[in-house]
């Protein structure tokens, strides 16, 4: 694997930012943005899946990122629990649920195998390096 020195270069992060993209629009597009409260926890949590990402690989150390990946990961179940709200409310269809549900499912699983790919390698992090 090419050494990443850029979390923008990461596969889940790109996932996480387009997820993110798509609750915006769901924001902008559905009578979402005027429940304030739901629209703000569910902007928020979207955000903090790509944030979490960005701020754990930034520490440059591998305990620190993992930390921050599971985070990430828990803002997936985080914004999926969001989701099913918006489609009980009818702020979302069904279709529209199902399609950003399974897309969060697969960001988690994602930064599920990541975690996992980072437990199997020897790598610290490069505030380690000699």
């Amino acid at each position: 694997m090419a050494t990443i020195t850029n979390f923008e270069d990461l596969e889940i992060w790109k996932m996480a930012r387009g997820f993110c993209q798509k609750v915006h629009e769901l924001i902008i597009s559905t009578e979402l943005g005027q429940d304030y409260k739901l629209r703000d926890q569910i902007n928020g949590s979207s955000g903090s899946i790509m944030d979490n990402i960005a701020e754990g690989f930034e520490r440059d150390g591998k305990k620190e990122f993992r930390q921050f990946l599971y985070f990430s990961k828990g803002s997936c179940g985080e914004s999926r629990s969001q989701l099913v709200r918006a489609c009980d409310r009818k702020y979302i269809d069904l279709k529209t649920f199902n399609e950003m549900k399974e897309e969060s499912i697969l960001i988690g699983k994602k930064i599920g195998a990541f975690i996992n790919y980072l437990n199997k390698t020897d790598f610290e992090g490069r505030k380690f390096k000699n």
